[in-house]
């Protein structure tokens, strides 16, 4: 990189390594390029595989750090997006953390393509699972918690880390109900597993998942399968914690057994439980803060990689609820419907 500078301008140069292919880095008819000309208050010209950006020092060191990056990010053979570009954007912009380092961490390749963080609380999710016993990830849908979660699972049992997985979700809306459902007991409590099994399938070959679930290396079950076990040398996780008791996920945790690793999922802002009972994924939070090896990871609006208005719906649930908690008065003013 190379720079001069004018009267409140700062010409900036970069150059591109040569055998780095322009349209890996620009898109193609240049979409990347006009993400990051979209997001900045800079000039930037392309010459062959060279670069200039002219603007205010700020602006022009923002992008050439941009650029550094993303050259590092195709280096280490990620593919970039306009989603990854704008995700790198943010982080040089709002954090201290390097996009290069965040995008680029393998978590699991499978089926031909690889799972990797999308976001800064995304990788430090991840890393908390390398280094704690019990972690919890809260946060809104769509924010990678179960998800990313389970790619370690499937990491941890292909290096022999452990030598079981087991999932598990409480079935909230059957309870003590699941007689009144059709079908046999599994078929029952199926629709509450089925997003589990749909993760399975996007890291494993589908056709070995029966083999791995007969001979008990994989199992999915409802939680209150865990009642009496203790569960060791194994990679366990509950999903949907939120729709748990105080007294369900005291059983669960108390599962734990020797060589094994709790993760906990969950969304407290769509909790299930019936008649306002407390959810134990809230009073978890209060009775465990603080113990060494137990870890909590909270996601954000932030750290969405659904559709960029699942981010947009997320935060704006979140100012309405805001708003009723502080002045329930405010449900008298909202517009009402043709009856």
């Amino acid at each position: 990189m190379s720079e001069s500078q004018t009267t409140n301008q700062t010409q900036a140069k970069v150059l591109i390594p040569e055998g780095q292919p322009m349209i890996s880095l620009l898109g193609s008819q240049d979409e990347l390029l006009r993400v990051i000309e979209k997001a900045f208050r800079a000039d930037i010209h392309v010459r062959g595989n060279e670069i200039t950006i002219t603007g205010s020092p700020e602006e022009s060191g923002f992008v050439v750090r941009l650029f550094e990056e993303l050259v590092e990010l195709v280096g280490s053979g990620a593919e970039l997006s306009i989603d990854s570009v704008e995700r790198s954007i943010a982080m040089l912009r709002m954090t201290s953390d390097r996009p290069a380092e965040v995008l680029s961490l393998d978590i699991l390749s499978t089926r031909g393509r690889t799972i990797r963080p999308k976001t800064v609380n995304q990788k430090r999710y991840v890393d908390a699972i390398d280094k704690h016993t019990i972690v919890f990830g809260i946060g809104p849908a769509g924010t990678g918690k179960t998800y990313l979660a389970m790619a370690k699972a499937v990491k941890a049992l292909q290096n022999k880390h452990v030598n079981r997985i087991i999932l598990t979700r409480p079935a909230v809306e059957a309870g003590e109900r699941l007689g009144f459902l059709p079908g046999t007991l599994y078929e029952k409590i199926d629709p509450y597993l089925r997003p589990l099994y749909d993760a399975l399938h996007d890291m494993l070959d589908p056709d070995s998942i029966p083999r791995l679930m007969a001979a008990g290396t994989i199992e999915v079950a409802p939680l209150a399968y865990m009642r009496g076990r203790t569960l060791n040398d194994a990679f366990i996780i509950l999903d949907e914690a939120q729709n748990t008791s105080p007294e369900q996920m005291k059983m669960f945790l108390t599962r734990l057994g020797f060589n094994s690793k709790i993760v906990v999922t969950g969304d407290v802002t769509q909790i299930d439980l019936p008649g306002g009972q407390d959810s134990g994924l809230k009073v978890v939070q209060d009775i465990l803060h603080g113990i060494n090896d137990i870890h909590f990871s909270r996601l954000t609006s932030a750290d969405v990689v659904r559709h960029r208005l699942v981010s947009d719906i997320v935060d704006a649930y979140g100012k309405y609820d805001a708003a009723m908690a502080s002045d329930p008065k405010t449900m008298d003013k909202r517009p009402r419907g043709r009856r």
